[in-house]
């Protein structure tokens, strides 16, 4: 018996995919996107000396090889315009993305009133992220 029309789609819909990559290219040799690494700015500071300066640890990121920077928002020393354009300047002209904000806050204080600061304060942070093109805000709880 000679195979019918549906047949022959319903079989070929399946090779379909693997015809359509280039000869000698096949799902399983296509090659995989280089994995990109980041580093917290957190991670230059050691919390008993002086504050490193966000620009010091974005030079630092840069000099190891890192693909990104995370800011760690106690550690900037300013949320000037100024300031904030400056970081993205700097991380732009050492070959870093922005990857991320990190803020500290908690949202399961007993009083409302400094329930609805964190609130607060977490929205002027998600702010501050948009405004140096930062795609993420991490929010550290645990004191």
């Amino acid at each position: 018996m000679e195979p019918s029309r549906r047949d022959f789609l319903r079989k070929t819909a399946v090779l379909a995919p693997a015809l359509a990559l280039p000869p000698g290219l096949r799902a399983e040799e296509a090659p995989r996107p280089r994995l990109r690494i980041g580093v917290s700015t957190y991670s230059f500071w050691h919390f008993k000396g002086p504050r490193v300066e966000v620009e010091d640890c974005i030079d630092r990121a840069a000099e190891m090889g890192f693909d990104g920077v995370e800011i760690l928002h106690r550690q900037m020393s300013s949320e000037s315009p100024g300031y904030l354009q400056g970081l993205k300047r700097r991380a732009f002209s050492a070959g870093l993305d922005l990857m991320g904000f990190s803020i500290h806050q908690g949202f399961v204080h007993p009083d409302p009133a400094e329930r609805q600061k964190n609130v607060e304060h977490t929205l002027h942070c998600i702010d501050l992220a948009y405004r140096m093109g930062i795609p993420t805000v991490r929010l550290n709880t645990g004191r």
